[in-house]
């Protein structure tokens, strides 16, 4: 696999962990991190590091907070820029274990690698629940057929620690995206299977940090899943 690979990290007030994060992914490849609006300390820190590893860490501010969708995006836009092969995104928040990106970075070339949590740490059961029933119904809404329930048989499709292939974070890139939240990975999941992407799994373990999942944020997901259960049956929405 060519090693133009740029590791994207979006981050709103993440200076307790960030320059731990940065540290240890850009051993293995290019780091491009969006500052969300961050009120914290997380600019400063950035800004060093910067100086620190200058050509190999990108920084995009946002003055007002648009989110996992819009932080990623934009770092995937960035890729497409500066040319790279492939893009990871992973969390800012240490719940990524950035010793795994060599594995990502060595795996058999697909559109879309999925980290799944095999194992985790400290996850509540009711984030294990949705993510169950995320995996249950994105599974279904992307299958061919009407009574096809397993489709393609996804394990984990709410993980953020993924690998897109050139092919795929140019479509999401391009995207006019409806997520506006954790819903993004729903959405970049259902961008690159509905347009005959290839997708696999690489089992990961993950760590449950502090975390903005709320139940606006499971209204969010729902609201999306109904979207594409809707347009499978032909409704236009």
């Amino acid at each position: 696999m060519s090693s133009k690979t740029l590791i994207v990290i979006p981050a709103y007030n993440e200076d307790s962990t960030i320059e731990e994060v940065v540290r240890g992914a850009i051993v293995h490849a290019d780091v491009s991190v969006t500052d969300d609006a961050s009120k914290d300390k997380t600019p400063e820190i950035l800004k060093e590091l910067q100086k620190e590893f200058p050509g190999r860490l990108f920084v995009i501010r946002h003055e007002k907070n648009t989110h996992i969708p819009g932080g990623i995006q934009d770092g995937m836009k960035l890729a497409v820029e500066k040319k790279y092969d492939w893009v990871i995104t992973m969390d800012a928040g240490l719940s990524h274990d950035a010793g795994r990106l060599k594995d990502f970075i060595n795996f058999a070339d697909c559109d879309l690698l999925i980290g799944s949590r095999k194992e985790t740490l400290n996850v509540p059961f009711y984030r294990k629940v949705v993510s169950f029933l995320a995996a249950r119904a994105m599974n279904y809404c992307l299958s061919k057929g009407i009574f096809n329930l397993r489709g393609p048989g996804i394990k984990d499709c709410t993980s953020g620690y993924r690998r897109y292939s050139k092919w795929a974070f140019q479509k999401i890139a391009d995207h006019k995206l409806e997520s506006v939240a954790f819903d993004f990975h729903m959405e970049a999941l259902s961008v690159v299977s509905l347009q005959g992407g290839t997708i696999k799994e690489i089992p990961i373990s993950y760590v449950f940090s502090n975390s903005s999942f709320n139940s606006k944020v499971l209204k969010l997901a729902i609201q999306f899943a109904k979207k594409l259960l809707l347009r499978k049956f032909g409704f236009s929405v």
